[in-house]
Order: C-alpha cells, then sequence, then structure tokens
C-alpha cells in the first residue's frame, strides 16, 4: 500500500488485508506512520506483493476510510480467520502501538 505525507511524498507499507463488501479492509495500529498519512490525505495507491512488500502487479488508486464500532471488529475476524496465528502473533508484538485501527479502501475503477 502507498500513502502519501503532507508534502506529497509517497510511502509504501506492506500490508495484510481482507476483501469484503466490494471494499479492501486493512488492520493496523493506531500510531502507526499509515494511520496518520490517511488521517491527512484519504488517497492510496495499492498493488499485490510478495511477503517483503515487492509489488508484483499493477497498482490501482483509491480512498481509504477510518472505520470504527461492530464493523470493524468483524474485519478483525476476518483477518484473524485469513491470517491465523501469524496473525495473533504479529498482533502481540505490535501492541505498543495502540489500539486496531481498521480502515476501507474504495478503489478508483
Amino acid at each position: 500500500m502507498e500513502t502519501f505525507r503532507k508534502n506529497g511524498v509517497s510511502v509504501k507499507t506492506p500490508v495484510w488485508f481482507v476483501e469484503d463488501a466490494d471494499l479492501i479492509w486493512v488492520v493496523t495500529r493506531k500510531l502507526t506512520g499509515k494511520v496518520k498519512r490517511i488521517r491527512n490525505n484519504d488517497k492510496v495507491r495499492i498493488a499485490s506483493s510478495n511477503f517483503s512488500g515487492t509489488p508484483k502487479g499493477k497498482w490501482f488508486s483509491g480512498n481509504a476510510q477510518l472505520v470504527q464500532g461492530d464493523f470493524a471488529k468483524n474485519i478483525i475476524s476476518l483477518r484473524n480467520k485469513k491470517y491465523g496465528i501469524l496473525a495473533k502473533l504479529i498482533g502481540i508484538f505490535s501492541a505498543t502501538k495502540g489500539d486496531y485501527v481498521i480502515f476501507s479502501i474504495r478503489l478508483d475503477l
């Protein structure tokens, strides 16, 4: 995923995602840079990538929107189901970066 700083410089970050209701959902932590950048600029680009984040496909543009409440809990469950024990381990190690934050990405098609 690519997000943008206030000065327009892009930052690429590998993320785990789930797809539901024609949206792409990303679960991350509140104190990560991508959350700050999305709050300042909702424009994002995404591409499929390998585990280290090297893009393996075409880039797609879209807009990200932060989501809260019961729907967010459902997305965390979908993420845990998709990634299994790895998602839980990452959750333990990333706990110092704040509470979970979920955002949806609607692609520009």
